[in-house]
C-alpha cells in the first residue's frame, strides 16, 4: 500500500518560513499531479498549490508570491516553500498525489496524514 510521508511543519513566527516535504514511501509506477491542501480549524480543506507532472503551478491567491510548489520526480517527492508566513496560514497541510501505483493497478488519489503549521503572530 502507497502512502504519502509528510515532514516539515511546525511552529514559526509570523514572517518566517517553513519548507513542507512530501514523498511517496515505496516505489510506484507513475505520478501524475502532485498538490498541497490545507485545513484551517472550523473550516473546509482548500488547495494552496499544484504541480503537473510537466511542472505547471497553480496557486490559491492568498499565498501567490509568498509560496512555491516543486517537485522531485526521481524521488517522488513534492515540496511546499512557505515564506513570509502569516498567521492566517496556520492550519494543518495535506499532500495529494495521483498515483498509479503498480503496472496491473488503476489512477487513484492518495492523501498524506497531515501535518501541523502554525504561525504566531
Amino acid at each position: 500500500q502507497v502512502q504519502l510521508v509528510e515532514s516539515g511543519g511546525g511552529l514559526v513566527q509570523a514572517g518566517g518560513s517553513l519548507r513542507l516535504s512530501c514523498a511517496a514511501s515505496r516505489s510506484i509506477i507513475s505520478i501524475n499531479a502532485m498538490g498541497w491542501y490545507r485545513q484551517a480549524r472550523g473550516k473546509q480543506r482548500e488547495l494552496v498549490a499544484r504541480i503537473t507532472s510537466a511542472g505547471r503551478t497553480n496557486y490559491t491567491d492568498s499565498v501567490k508570491g509568498r509560496f512555491t510548489i516543486s517537485r522531485d520526480n526521481a524521488k517522488n517527492t513534492v515540496f511546499l516553500q512557505m515564506n513570509s508566513l502569516k498567521p492566517e496560514d496556520t492550519a494543518v497541510y495535506y499532500c495529494n498525489a495521483l498515483i498509479l501505483p503498480t503496472a496491473w493497478g488503476t489512477w487513484r488519489d492518495y492523501w498524506g496524514q497531515g501535518t501541523q503549521v502554525t504561525v504566531s503572530s
